[in-house]
């Protein structure tokens, strides 16, 4: 990587002339702001728009912005938005059909130019979620031509995570909080007695080239201890954490587990999970025409496994029950996802704790699960204990 140092520190004038010098290059730069409440991800034209100042404070079913002393950026969790919306959006037309006065059909397919982005403050459980959804999505015989347009083009600065949120669990779902690969540039946000920086780690020649254009300093010792020692606290104040044992295994035997039925009675199945969800993918078709019946189009659009229509099949749903329509979810996103990507399908970046209405939590259910397992299997061998110490006649 030439041009530009392995490592490097900017200040607040250094993140705008980033932000500026990225959007010279033609990208369409998209981070966190203020809006209605909550941190969202939006264009932005200035490293002002960004989060200055402003925290979170999450709890299952709760989201609140805080302001903070410090004037920190990144000091804030994962909002509603993932950066899926911009790489594998809700609503995309794929093809449009007219039919002309002597009734011939014309079928026109959908390739409009794609944007290239330049996402701003991804945190490394989103960096993970990226690469999962790269893997879904462009990998295997069933391509998404957009999403792979949409990526070949991005360019990817990570927000290391100082503030962990009391629903984060990344750690235990190796997501973060530290950015190891995957990214152009990785920023970890320092703000201590010598001023407010970033430092800042190269993580590709475009980022590189980026940074070389970019007003920079060489990274002092200071701001890379400070930094390191900021990204290693936060590993150690995770809120919440998924249950240490092999998740597959025990999804995969806890399918007919009474647990089920607790969350059945909670689950509204509106689907917010899945919606903030990094990393699910699922959508459908449907066709729209207009009045005349001459013009038609077809869209792809956002599906989830909580809707009722989703496994439909003639006679009906194949899952009408809110307990298995939960069931499908939770056993998919943390095992049966590896039989079909190589992963997990869970970074542990909290969103569906915090914006599930009536607050299920993730963590909560697999640990459950896990009791009712380890509960069953020592009733079990307590009974064939008294099984082999009954005499035989």
């Amino acid at each position: 990587m030439t041009g530009s140092p392995a490592t490097a520190v900017l200040d607040r004038n250094g993140l705008d002339a980033l932000v500026k010098a990225l959007a010279a290059r033609g990208h369409t730069v998209v981070g966190p702001t203020v809006r209605d409440g909550a941190v969202v991800l939006s264009e932005l034209a200035s490293a002002d728009q960004l989060p200055f100042g402003w925290g979170t404070r999450v709890e299952a079913g709760q989201y609140r912005l805080v302001p903070r002393e410090d004037g920190a950026a990144f000091a804030h969790t994962t909002g509603p938005q993932s950066w899926k919306s911009f790489l594998h959006p809700q609503r995309e037309k794929l093809w449009s059909a007219d039919r002309t006065a002597d009734g011939h059909l014309t079928v026109t397919e959908e390739r409009p130019e794609q944007p290239s982005y330049a996402f701003l403050g991804v945190r490394p459980c989103d960096l993970r979620a990226i690469a999962i959804q790269d893997r879904v999505l462009t990998g295997g015989h069933y391509k998404d031509s957009g999403y792979r347009e949409r990526r070949r083009g991005a360019f990817l600065i990570a927000a290391e995570c100082t503030e962990p949120g009391a629903t984060c669990f990344c750690v235990s779902m190796d997501g973060g909080p530290a950015a190891d690969d995957g990214f152009d540039l990785a920023l970890t946000e320092v703000v201590d007695e010598a001023g407010h920086r970033f430092l800042v780690r190269v993580g590709s020649e475009a980022g590189a080239d980026v940074l070389s254009q970019v007003p920079h300093r060489p990274a002092d010792t200071q701001t890379q201890t400070a930094a390191r020692g900021a990204v290693d606290a936060a590993r150690d104040r995770m809120g919440r954490a998924m249950p240490p044992v092999d998740l597959r295994t025990l999804m995969g035997a806890s399918l007919e587990a009474e647990r089920w039925d607790d969350v059945a009675d909670r689950c509204l199945t509106c689907g917010n999970c899945t919606m903030v969800c990094p990393t699910c993918f699922c959508t459908t078709s449907e066709e729209v025409t207009d009045l005349t019946g001459d013009h038609a189009e077809r869209w792809q659009r956002w599906d989830s496994c909580f809707d009722l229509d989703f496994s439909h099949l003639h006679g009906g749903p194949v899952r009408s029950s809110p307990r298995s329509r939960y069931r499908q979810w939770l056993t998919h996103k943390l095992s049966t996802w590896y039989e079909q990507f190589d992963s997990s399908g869970c970074v542990g970046c909290g969103r569906c704790i915090a914006w599930c209405p009536v607050g299920i939590d993730i963590t909560e259910e697999a640990t459950a699960l896990h009791d009712e397992l380890e509960s069953r299997l020592r009733r079990q061998e307590h009974e064939e204990r008294q099984d082999r110490m009954e005499p035989k006649p």
